[in-house]
């Protein structure tokens, strides 16, 4: 009693800066000052699960943490993972109307949600396209730097409470009722399941493969960047864009002071110019 009376799991300033520095050069996270109490009570619980008596002590496993799995817990834990399905619903509304009538015939869409979260982006955009075009002609990659929440988007499985901004038509076609120990929740159809690729993945290396996309979602994740990461993750996104490709970011970021091949098309909705463009 006496030992657990004397732990000290307060973040001192010092302790907090190389957390900042950590995860920066992990994964471009970018922690203000203001970020410390939310840092504080995120990894306040794995300490205590670890049996650590100071952030001090988790800083240096971390720090130690070769095989990369405990680095991948505190990743999980410091990210955030707030979305719903058809979130802003425009960006869909270009899909149906723009993209998709534009694709030259026998091309196949390539898609990429490059910070899928729970999967209501990817599942949302896999709806809008497979209604559209059916099975084929078509391919959807999501990637997350958050295992934890990819496993929650294989498994397409939502609280009710969730389903608000699906379209009544895609929900009777695409989601499933849950019943017996599923009660109250819902879960999406299986031949959709099936089409969206989940794969973790950070942005700050992006595989040198992953490229000849015809629209890119990278909605509400570079206002976590510094203006430096920023445009390191733009031009890798930029490149892996095809020439008129498109880039949807997030209604409250914004591309001021980035140096890009994009041409605005309407505030948060982009394409690359096919004059600067290497296939």
């Amino acid at each position: 009693m006496m030992a657990a009376a004397t732990l000290d799991r307060s973040l001192s300033d010092a302790d907090f800066r190389l957390f900042q520095k950590l995860f920066y050069e992990a994964i471009g996270l970018h922690l203000s000052a203001q970020k410390k109490m939310l840092v504080t009570g995120r990894l306040n619980k794995r300490l205590g699960q670890l049996g650590l008596p100071s952030f001090r002590a988790y800083y240096d496993l971390l720090a130690g943490d070769t095989g990369g799995e405990e680095m991948q817990q505190a990743i999980d834990l410091i990210t955030t993972n707030e979305t719903f399905f058809f979130r802003e619903n425009k960006h869909f509304d270009i899909l149906k109307k723009d993209i998709i009538p534009a694709r030259p015939p026998g091309h196949t869409l390539k898609v990429w949600s490059a910070a899928c979260s729970t999967g209501e982006e990817p599942y949302s955009i896999a709806m809008v396209l497979h209604q559209a075009l059916g099975n084929s002609g078509w391919e959807l990659q999501a990637t997350d730097i958050s295992t934890r929440v990819l496993q929650k988007a294989r498994r397409g499985l939502y609280p009710m409470d969730r389903i608000d901004g699906i379209p009544p038509e895609l929900l009777k076609t695409y989601c499933l009722r849950g019943r017996g120990e599923y009660e109250g929740m819902l879960l999406i159809d299986k031949a959709l399941r099936d089409k969206v690729q989940f794969a973790q993945l950070n942005l700050m290396s992006i595989p040198a493969d992953m490229r000849g996309f015809d629209l890119v979602f990278l909605r509400n994740v570079i206002i976590y960047f510094d203006n430096e990461t920023k445009q390191r993750v733009l031009n890798t996104i930029c490149d892996r864009l095809r020439p008129g490709g498109w880039l949807f970011l997030g209604h409250s970021e914004s591309l001021a002071g980035m140096n890009v091949p994009l041409v605005a098309v309407s505030p948060s909705v982009y394409r690359r110019r096919a004059a600067t463009a290497a296939s």
